[in-house]
C-alpha cells in the first residue's frame, strides 16, 4: 500500500530541539501536526506558545496521516515501538536520525554504531518493511534546517528511500522548507547520508562552527 501523496498531518515521534523546530517548521506550511512524546506534560508551555499539542507516540502516530522519526539514533527503533508499527504501517515516515554511538568524537569525528556498509534506516526499513521510511533532514543543525537564509543560495537537502510516492511527498516539504532537493535513490544510499552528519559536525567540534550547509554545485548552476 503507498502511503497519502500529500499528508496533511504530521506526528513528530520526539520532543526534543529537532522534532520542536521542525514541528513548528510543518505547521507554519499548513500542516497539522502533534509531537508524541513520554511525558506530553513537560511540553505544556511549548504546546501553548506553539500552539501545537503534545501526546503519547502511539496516539500521535495513529492520528497523523505521516510521522516524523527525530530521536537519538541509539532509541529509534524503541520509538517505533512506542508509536505503534501497526499505527504506522504503510505510512511515510521522514527519517531525520543518525546512529551516533556513545562516547566523545575523536579529532572532531563522531563515531557510528553502525558498520560502513550499513546504515541505520535500512535497518529500520528491514525490521519493518510496512513503514515508507524517507531519509532526510538528517545532516545540518536547528539553525538552518527550516527556511535557511544563506548567501550562497539554496543548500542542498540530500534523501532517500525505497518508496517514489514518500519520496516524492518528502520533496514537496524539502522545496517548502527552502531547501534544493538531492533524491539520491533507495535505502542503500542512506549510510553515505548518514555519514554527512559525522561530516557536518566536524567543523563545528573542532572550530565550533555550527552553521553552515551542504550544497550541491554543478556547471552553469550558479
Amino acid at each position: 500500500m503507498a502511503p497519502p501523496p500529500s499528508p496533511r498531518s504530521f506526528g513528530i515521534l520526539g520532543s526534543g530541539s529537532v522534532g520542536q523546530v521542525l514541528a513548528s517548521g510543518l505547521k507554519a506550511h499548513g500542516y497539522e501536526v502533534r509531537v508524541g512524546t513520554r511525558s506530553p506534560g513537560k511540553l505544556a508551555d511549548w504546546s501553548a506558545k506553539s500552539g501545537i499539542a503534545a501526546a503519547a507516540f502511539s496516539e500521535v502516530a495513529a492520528w497523523a496521516d505521516a510521522a516524523v522519526l527525530a530521536v537519538a539514533g541509539r532509541v529509534a527503533a524503541e520509538a517505533i515501538g512506542l508509536a505503534g508499527p501497526a499505527n504506522l504501517r504503510a505510512k511515510l515516515v521522514i527519517d531525520v536520525t543518525n546512529p551516533i554511538a556513545e562516547g566523545p568524537p575523536k579529532d572532531g569525528v563522531l563515531r557510528f554504531f553502525t558498520g560502513p556498509n550499513e546504515s541505520l534506516m535500512e535497518r529500520l526499513q528491514t525490521d519493518y518493511p510496512d513503514i515508507h521510511f524517507v531519509k532526510a533532514f538528517n545532516s545540518v543543525g536547528t539553525a538552518l534546517m527550516v527556511n535557511p537564509k544563506l548567501p550562497g543560495g539554496k543548500p542542498t537537502m540530500f534523501y532517500c528511500g525505497n518508496d517514489s510516492a514518500a519520496k516524492a511527498a518528502v520533496a514537496r516539504v524539502i522545496d517548502q522548507f527552502g531547501w534544493a532537493g538531492e533524491d539520491m535513490g533507495t535505502a542503500t544510499a542512506a549510510g553515505p547520508i548518514e555519514a554527512l552528519c559525522q561530516l557536518w559536525c566536524i567543523p563545528g567540534f573542532l572550530k565550533n562552527d555550527w552553521v553552515h550547509a551542504f550544497q550541491m554545485v554543478r556547471p552553469g548552476s550558479r
